[in-house]
């Protein structure tokens, strides 16, 4: 197979680590390895006397148990820990897919969730939504566009870049359309537990639907993204057990570091996310200001979940070469729409990390300078 080139990644391995100000990054502010053992006092000097040898394929027993306390019908030998998120949608697709199968996949999305399908060979129908439907998922759009050889629904929720969340009932119905045509689900779970309200968190897609693999990793809720730690969870036992013969040629097994540091940071998920709240709503404050104030040249819509949303800019401006011009005066990143595959005007803004404000300010004193805003905001 041979996908095309990860668009999305190829512009953050580009601009990531020389742009000064990242005001589109996708996950919370990272721990430290310090930060992150102080939760747990007698951590540190287990971790010196950790063995650095092979781990278990599968991922550590103790991993293993610990993300089975984020779902409620999971077990230990139906999890499969990987090496990231990304690990997870290159295997599934491989196991599932083929020349001659047919997939639907939530979009705009993350380019490896219809891109690795696609290089497998298979029909990919993009299930699209859009700003004006405030971002929903159409379900009879879904079922018309089912056919024979269709062998996956794959969408992403909380979703990557609208912070959309859809509602206990339509996953219900995406379940139960899946059901009836005996067909697989990837649900991309990443976002899971960084709901605003509690009460609109949706049970994982794997709890309710023998045949659905949850997606989870420690890089967003659980703001360890340089573990490189990820899960596929999936009553099908057959399917994780295609998936984790073909882990054979990927990964094979995880980092022992990574698989311990995973660990301690599920037993005390709470905290971390607890922080991560805290951070998530002091900046969503602040760009509601901001863009209040500022509507005439940007169009908002306030997410539901995660770190992250996909404005739009109301004036005549490509944004791909907006962003590419604020990288150049300010060093500031933003992420364009065109990196979906989506929009000349939409722009993914992140807003996990404890720098916001500073990246917000340059943000703004570019705009005075260079279009049409003449005064700032005080946050």
């Amino acid at each position: 197979m041979k996908p095309s080139p990860f668009k999305l990644e190829r512009y953050f391995a580009k601009h990531e680590f020389t742009a000064k100000y990242l005001l589109c990054s996708s996950d919370p502010e990272s721990l430290s390895i310090e930060e992150l053992l102080n939760y747990e006092p007698d951590s540190l000097e287990k971790f010196k006397k950790h063995w650095l040898g092979y781990t278990e394929a599968r991922g550590n027993p103790e991993l293993r148990h610990e993300v089975t306390k984020l779902y409620k019908n999971i077990s230990n030998d139906e999890v499969l820990v990987h090496a990231g998120a990304e690990e997870v949608i290159f295997i599934f697709s491989n196991v599932v897919l083929g020349p001659e199968d047919h997939a639907i996949v939530h979009f705009p999305c993350y380019q490896s969730l219809f891109e690795v399908a696609r290089a497998t060979g298979a029909d990919i129908t993009k299930w699209e939504t859009k700003e004006e439907n405030n971002w929903e998922l159409d379900i009879d759009f879904l079922k018309r566009n089912m056919r024979k050889n269709t062998k996956a629904i794959i969408f992403n929720c909380p979703h990557n870049p609208t912070g959309y969340l859809m509602k206990r009932e339509k996953l219900q119905e995406i379940i139960n359309i899946a059901k009836e045509n005996n067909i697989y689900i990837l649900s991309d779970e990443v976002y899971r537990f960084l709901e605003y309200e509690e009460k609109d968190r949706l049970p994982a897609a794997c709890d309710l639907y023998e045949n659905a693999v949850s997606i989870g990793v420690m890089s967003k809720s659980f703001s360890l993204p340089g573990l490189r730690i990820g899960w596929a969870a999936t009553r099908n036992k057959r399917l994780l057990e295609e998936m984790s013969a073909f882990k054979d040629y990927t990964t094979i097994c995880s980092s022992a570091p990574s698989e311990f540091l995973a660990v301690v940071g599920l037993r005390h998920k709470e905290k971390i996310l607890k922080r991560n709240f805290e951070i998530i709503s002091n900046n969503l404050k602040i760009l509601n200001t901001f863009f209040k104030k500022h509507e005439d040249a940007f169009y908002w819509k306030m997410p539901t979940a995660g770190t992250i949303a996909f404005p739009r800019i109301k004036f005549g401006v490509n944004i791909e070469n907006f962003c590419d011009e604020l990288i150049k005066k300010k060093s500031l990143m933003l992420l364009p729409g065109t990196k979906y595959d989506y929009s000349d005007k939409h722009f993914r803004i992140g807003f996990g990390r404890k720098n916001m404000k500073e990246c917000l300010l340059k943000f703004e004193e570019y705009m005075i300078e260079n279009y049409i805003m003449k005064k700032a905001v005080t946050f």
